[in-house]
């Protein structure tokens, strides 16, 4: 599975932008993840959704101002991120999953790709 993240940018806080994760496959793969790492820091689940059902979940940081959804067609997983913070900075990397579960932790993501930078200004 290959993973191509794309969307980041520079905003001012309280803005918005909205990320791409387009999978090579979903054949194999049951879920897409949206990690996150700011300098510094441990790379950290954002959200998660399978690409099937209606399974979606996030971390308690962005609920309520993230939304993840899929694109079947497109084999596309997007964040939009809303109402962005500056501790909102961060490389944002997708990864994919082979099974269905609830799994937040990096090393349950089997394949990923590279990351898209978003720096949030206050």
């Amino acid at each position: 599975v290959q993973l191509q993240a794309s969307g980041g940018g520079m905003v001012q806080a309280g803005e918005s932008l909205r990320l791409s994760c387009a999978a090579s496959e979903r054949t194999f793969s049951r879920q897409i993840g949206w990690f996150r790492q700011a300098p510094g820091k441990e790379r950290a689940f954002v959200a998660a959704i399978w690409w099937s059902g209606d399974g979606a979940y996030y971390a308690d940081s962005v609920k309520g101002r993230f939304t993840i959804s899929r694109d079947n067609a497109k084999n596309t997983v997007y964040l939009q991120m809303n109402s962005l913070k500056p501790e909102d900075t961060a490389v944002y990397y997708c990864a994919a999953r082979m099974t269905y579960g609830t799994n937040r932790a990096p090393a349950g993501y089997d394949y990923w790709g590279q990351g898209t930078l978003v720096t949030v200004s206050s």
